[in-house]
């Protein structure tokens, strides 16, 4: 049986009229390029503007040709599937930043200051009483949401940011000291990303500790998502990020990450024919026995009576808009690179009437025509049904066991530089020890959707290494794969991985064992969380855990993250179908040129383009962390 007849079949309970009717597919003839209009959608490319189904609408108050139609189709898929939120480019904003800055030194101007520093002026350092410092391990916890990162950053408030400007404020840190916090040997333990938080991590410095009350002091200073549980006292030479031995860290996601991709996506698609071509569709069909009829369920129930209910010209829309089809779509060109600039077309007459009232300084606030409020309408009910469908899942032991399958996958010294940036395969960094990967078999409930929790036990990781990791073993589960998909990545092929939402991540607590040891012996404390237990598990709940559940009910970020990759329309990543990670390592292949050419590398150059293109699809720019570390370093 053919992979389209089976596909079909999956989505026939809902649809009402005719294939004719259904829209036609996203799919680029040249694999290594991304479609301009679906990159528009979901890459927030400063020149590529994404234009809302409201502003469509303002120009096109109901599609009369097929170019209208497709662009109308594409603004409800958008309004439909699209949930992060908008941002201009990172890569173009660091740069910029880094012109001002030059200009700035040129011009012979005074740069200014890091956010977190606080410049004294000479005659105030100098009658500045002189006090003992002491190097110590200040432990600590904080919730990320709403910070750029626990590093500092010069422009950016951070974790440490404001930590150096309490510990300044309170006299902690010198006046002497107050601009730099190198001067303070102010180091990190592990760093963590924008929206990560920390039950448990540690900055060493040399601090001044005289006064009883020092630790209340600071916290009086800090905002209630960040505390200081207190400090012990180390050797002069102490490095918390040199001297920490590992590393704990929990993921939390709601369990129907684990559900299969719709049969209507690309990827759901993508799936079924490709297994039927490898002759693997049973053994993936066994592998997705629990959830074989999630979604025929789901539109049969919830999906198919809204459809129903509309008029026969918006439901055609709509039905374009959810189901996609296999050819290109009238009207739009999917071979366009993503770089290549929009051909200049003349305005509507609607937009020239616009234009012209702007110029004179008149504006009128757009409403609805009856049509297009109802599409809007149906829009919200089509997103309404289909969140409501995934918070009721509930995930069968045999899902969660499949899962644990993955992340077993991952245990030992491993090649980790597809799960990071900035490494190559045969940089000896890339290698990273893994003592446990363990998912909670009882999962929690939390207004109503299912949690899972995940812990990992490594002695170091890269940057967007346990992201990565939790994206790609649910990525396997949900479609299908075999768990043995995970050792193939650490192979020379280069994949794309996304990493997997910042908002679940937590650092539990590093571990100091053998500084501790020796510790004991020099009549020293050891850096342990262990006296601040009750206290870190009520800030636990409070600022962490409640602030995830109640973020995800709001955002429904999880959805949103797999929602793009089941649609996004290339080869990138294929690499969990039967396929395996020849499907899409095809975007990355080295050029066939003679390696002292100066072509050569040059398809290999192209590649990691696409793949940024890709990851940037579908992590949004709402994932910034701002500067990477040299060498992608996770510092943790």
């Amino acid at each position: 049986m053919r992979a389209s007849t089976i596909c079909q079949r999956n989505i026939s309970v809902i649809l009402t009229a005719p294939r004719s009717l259904h829209p036609v597919g996203l799919i680029a003839r040249n694999r290594n390029f991304v479609p301009r209009t679906f990159a528009r959608s979901f890459w927030r490319d400063p020149s590529s503007p994404r234009a809302d189904l409201s502003e469509i609408f303002q120009r096109i108050q109901w599609p009369t040709t097929k170019a209208e139609e497709a662009e109308v189709v594409e603004g409800v898929r958008t309004a439909i599937w699209d949930e992060l939120s908008g941002g201009i480019d990172k890569r173009q904003r660091l740069e910029e930043q880094a012109e001002a800055k030059r200009r700035k030194i040129e011009n012979g101007e005074e740069a200014s200051l890091p956010i977190y520093a606080t410049q004294f002026s000479k005659e105030e350092i100098d009658n500045e009483e002189r006090r003992p410092k002491k190097k110590v391990a200040l432990l600590m916890g904080y919730s990320g949401t709403g910070y750029s990162g626990m590093q500092l950053n010069e422009n950016q408030r951070t974790i440490e940011g404001d930590l150096f400007s309490a510990l300044v404020k309170v006299g902690a840190v010198s006046k002497a000291n107050a601009a730099d916090p190198k001067k303070s040997s102010f180091v990190r333990c592990a760093r963590t990303d924008k929206g990560v938080h920390a039950a448990g991590n540690v900055v060493s410095l040399k601090m001044i500790v005289e006064d009883d009350d020092i630790i209340q002091r600071i916290n009086n200073e800090l905002s209630p998502q960040i505390r200081v549980w207190g400090y012990e006292v180390t050797s002069k030479s102490f490095s918390c990020y040199q001297m920490c031995d590992s590393r704990v860290y929990e993921y939390l996601m709601p369990s129907h990450c684990l559900l299969p991709p719709h049969p209507s996506t690309y990827l759901g698609k993508k799936i079924v024919e490709i297994a039927e071509e490898k002759g693997d569709l049973n053994d993936v069909k066994a592998r997705q026995e629990e959830v074989a009829t999630y979604w025929e369920e789901v539109d049969e129930k919830y999906i198919k009576p809204i459809l129903s209910g509309l008029p026969e010209d918006i439901r055609t829309i709509v039905e374009k808009s959810l189901f996609q089809d296999d050819q290109p779509r009238d009207g739009l060109d999917p071979t366009a690179d993503i770089e290549e600039p929009a051909t200049e077309t003349p305005a509507p007459e609607t937009e020239q009437s616009e234009q012209k009232t702007e110029e004179s300084g008149e504006s009128e606030p757009f409403v609805m025509e009856p049509r297009q409020k109802a599409t809007v309408d149906a829009i919200k009910s089509i997103k309404a049904a289909y969140l409501a469908a995934r918070r009721a899942y509930r995930a069968p032991a045999s899902r969660v066991e499949r899962l644990q399958e993955c992340l077993s996958r991952y245990v030992g010294t491993i090649n980790f530089h597809n799960y990071t940036i900035q490494k190559a395969h045969n940089d000896p960094s890339a290698k990273r020890h893994i003592k446990s990967f363990e998912v909670n078999p009882t999962p929690i409930i939390i207004n109503g959707t299912e949690w899972l929790s995940l812990k990992v036990h490594g002695q170091s990781f890269m940057m967007h290494q346990i992201r990565k990791m939790v994206a790609m073993a649910t990525m396997v589960v949900r479609s299908g794969c075999h768990p043995d998909r995970i050792p193939e990545t650490y192979g020379p092929d280069r994949i794309a991985i996304p990493k997997a939402p910042g908002l679940g991540l937590l650092l539990e607590r590093p571990i100091f064992d053998a500084y501790n040891k020796k510790a004991e012996g020099n009549e020293r404390s050891p850096i342990d969380f262990g006296r601040w237990e009750t206290e870190l598990n009520e800030f636990k709940q409070r600022e962490i855990y409640d602030r995830i559940f109640r973020e995800e009910e709001e955002r429904a970020g999880f959805g949103s993250f797999f929602n793009h990759i089941d649609h996004f329309p290339a080869e990138h990543f294929l690499y969990v179908t039967s396929g395996g990670i020849s499907a899409a390592k095809l975007a990355t292949a080295t050029a066939p040129h003679d390696p002292g050419s100066p072509k050569a590398g040059a398809r290999s150059r192209n590649g990691t383009r696409d793949h940024r293109v890709a990851l940037a699809a579908i992590e949004g720019a709402s994932d910034d962390e701002g500067k990477a570390p040299v060498g992608g370093e996770e510092e943790g």
